[in-house]
């Protein structure tokens, strides 16, 4: 039976989501700028499929790799919704979902360990 990850996998999920409302955010800003290009990160699915969960390195002197890098998050150019005349690409409609989806998983994100941390709480109780 493989041990369960779900703290590390949970950090790993919030710093991609921290990391895509940065690009959303981003992007909303320049909702005005000629010829800026919306960008967004790579799915977390794929994120999580081609990374093997690490252990944090909780000291400098362990081995292992930084804990707040997520190496395999890469920006991508983001699939528009219409083109302006000035070579904008930038949908407030379409990042406004963005931002929402961002939203509904970090709640779901954060209500799963708060759950799983009472769980294993109440375990070391009884």
């Amino acid at each position: 039976m493989d041990p369960v990850h779900l703290f590390e996998l949970a950090s790993q999920q919030a710093r991609w989501l921290g990391i895509r409302q940065m690009l959303v955010a981003q992007n909303v800003a320049n909702a005005n700028t000629p010829g800026f290009k919306a960008s967004d990160v790579t799915p977390f699915e794929d994120v999580f499929n081609s990374n093997e969960i690490t252990i944090k390195a909780t000291n400098p002197g362990h081995i292992g790799s930084d804990p707040n890098d997520i190496e395999s998050v890469t920006m991508k150019e983001a699939t528009p919704w219409e083109v302006t005349y000035s070579g904008n690409s930038v949908s407030i409609e379409n990042e406004m979902i963005k931002a929402g989806e961002v939203n509904r998983a970090y709640s779901m994100n954060t209500s799963i360990r708060k759950a799983f941390h009472q769980m294993m709480m109440t375990s070391l109780k009884g």
